[in-house]
C-alpha cells in the first residue's frame, strides 16, 4: 500500500469513527426512554456512572454497551485493512474526540472512558481487559467512577509495555485524553464536591 493510499484509508476511517464516536448511547437512550438528557442532571456526563446513578443498572450497562460498541465498524476495517498500528490508532481516536465532542449533540460529549475501553478492546485487548479489572474493583471499593477512570486511564500505558508494545504510543494518547477529559473531575474532588456512585441510590429513593 503507498503512502498517499495508506493515509487516504486512514482520514477516511478516521472521519467515519468520529461520525460513529458522535452517537452518544446515553443521550439516545434517554430520548427513547423519555427521560431527561443525562448532560443536565447529576455529573451532567453522557455516561455508565451517570447514568447509574440517575436511572439505575439497566440503562446504564445498555450505555457501556453502546458506547464501546460504537468503536467497532471502524476499527474492524482498520484491521481488516492492514492499517499499521499508528494508522489504527489515528482511527480509535477518531471515536474518543467524537464521543468527547460530538457533531450531533452540539459538541457537548462525554469522557470517553467506555469508548476508549471499547477501542482499546479492538487493538489490545489484554490491556482493554485488565483495565477493566481495574477499574471495576476501585469503582466498587472507592465508588468514585472518576478515581476508577483515572486510575484504568494511567495504568493502560504500563500495560502496554508488557502487553502491547507495538501500541504504546497511541495508548499513551488515548489516556491523556481521558485525563484531560476528567479535569473537572479533579477540581470537584479537590474541593470534596464528585459524586459517588452512591449519590444515584439515595436520589432514586427520595424520588
Amino acid at each position: 500500500m503507498s503512502s498517499a493510499i495508506l493515509v487516504t484509508h486512514t482520514v477516511l476511517l478516521a472521519l467515519l469513527a468520529y461520525l460513529c464516536g458522535s452517537c452518544l448511547g446515553a443521550v439516545w437512550l434517554c430520548r427513547l426512554n423519555s427521560l431527561p438528557d443525562p448532560r443536565l442532571r447529576g455529573s451532567f456526563n453522557p455516561g455508565f456512572s451517570n447514568m447509574l446513578r440517575l436511572y439505575g443498572k439497566r440503562l446504564a450497562l445498555a450505555t457501556l454497551a453502546f458506547d464501546a460498541g460504537k468503536a467497532v465498524p471502524a476499527l474492524w476495517l482498520a484491521k481488516g485493512g492492514g492499517l499499521p498500528a499508528w494508522a489504527q490508532g489515528v482511527v480509535g481516536l477518531g471515536v474518543l474526540l467524537g464521543h468527547s465532542y460530538p457533531l450531533w449533540h452540539r459538541w457537548r460529549g462525554g469522557k470517553a472512558v467506555a469508548s476508549a475501553f471499547g477501542v482499546l478492546l479492538m487493538l489490545t485487548p489484554k490491556v482493554a481487559l485488565l483495565c477493566a479489572a481495574c477499574w471495576a474493583l476501585l469503582a466498587w471499593r472507592i465508588r468514585t467512577a472518576a478515581i476508577a477512570s483515572l486510575a484504568s486511564a494511567l495504568l493502560a500505558p504500563l500495560a502496554s509495555v508488557w502487553l502491547a508494545r507495538e501500541y504504546v504510543w497511541v495508548v499513551i494518547v488515548f489516556a491523556l485524553l481521558v485525563v484531560l477529559r476528567h479535569v473537572w473531575s479533579i477540581q470537584r474532588m479537590g474541593r470534596g464536591e464528585e459524586l459517588s456512585l452512591d449519590d444515584g441510590k439515595l436520589r432514586r429513593r427520595e424520588e
